[in-house]
């Protein structure tokens, strides 16, 4: 009697062990499914009245403004979006004194391609007080390009025009810049030697 006793209680220990081990398997499978379906597109910072600066070496290459900037990085391709405009002063090491400045209604950055984008009313002003309206742009910043297919409004500190109907790309540094369809009436002096 008392090995048959002690044959059964192993037994049930035995059942009790596997039912164990297979519950733990069905919430490990549950979970794995859960977290397959989980929505991750959710920022995972938020930044309200933002005042970013930017330095290389201490020196200010750029400082940005915004209502609010939101980072999702629980994706694919993780980005910054700035849903309700920014303000971007960009510095050069030859004019640090008069900075660049773009301004859009949007702006996002795709964080593994380097890429920026700015859409609604559009405004870059370069340190030689040029101003480029247009709706979006884009800016590559591995390629060192902006570029918009957008119709773009070029206006000189001189007063004078030039209209790129199919838009534009040009180098970031604005030294270099090509208008498709374009006519106006600017200063040909004005033009970038590379860009004639």
């Amino acid at each position: 009697m008392n090995f048959a006793r002690k044959i059964y209680r192993k037994n049930i220990a035995a059942i009790y062990g596997c039912a164990i081990f297979f519950a733990l398997i069905s919430c490990d499978e549950d979970l794995t499914q859960i977290n397959k379906n989980r929505n991750n597109n959710f920022p995972s910072q938020i930044i309200n009245n933002a005042n970013i600066i930017q330095r290389d070496s201490g020196i200010i290459k750029l400082r940005a403004t915004a209502p609010l900037i939101e980072k999702y990085e629980f994706i694919d391709s993780p980005y910054v979006v700035a849903k309700k405009g920014i303000s971007i002063l960009f510095y050069d090491k030859t004019k640090p004194k008069q900075p660049g400045k773009i301004t859009a209604k949007y702006a996002k950055f795709n964080e593994k391609r380097k890429m920026y984008e700015a859409r609604g009313n559009v405004k870059i002003v370069t340190s030689e007080n040029q101003i480029f309206a247009m709706q979006s742009v884009k800016w590559d910043q591995v390629k060192r390009l902006i570029y918009t297919s957008d119709t773009v409004f070029v206006t000189d500190k001189d007063g004078s025009t030039l209209v790129g109907a199919q838009g534009m790309k040009a180098k970031d540094d604005f030294s270099e810049y090509t208008f498709f369809n374009n006519s106006g009436n600017i200063n040909a002096k004005k033009i970038p030697e590379k860009s004639k």
